[in-house]
């Protein structure tokens, strides 16, 4: 029997990488509300990020009354809301 696929993250190469860092870590210095696409989550990711986590890897943004713990390598995109 063959097993279920599951959907596999979409590779990016090292200069789209490093941009979303830069962009992570200029919204975070500028503490700045921030939308991230992120991978396997119907809805973009929305607050302000209060740590960067380099040791685990994640970027933690603080959304009205809790912390979402997102990882950096399923972040496809950051923009900055308009409203």
């Amino acid at each position: 029997m063959a097993k279920g696929k599951v959907a596999k993250r979409p590779t990016r190469d090292e200069f789209v990488l490093e941009e979303i860092g830069n962009q992570l870590t200029e919204a975070y210095q500028e503490k700045s509300v921030v939308e991230l696409t992120v991978w396997g989550m119907p809805e973009a990711v929305r607050g302000t990020i209060v740590k960067m986590d380099s040791r685990t890897g994640k970027v933690h943004v603080e959304q009205e009354a809790e912390t979402l713990k997102v990882s950096f390598m399923d972040i496809m995109a950051l923009n900055y809301p308009r409203d």
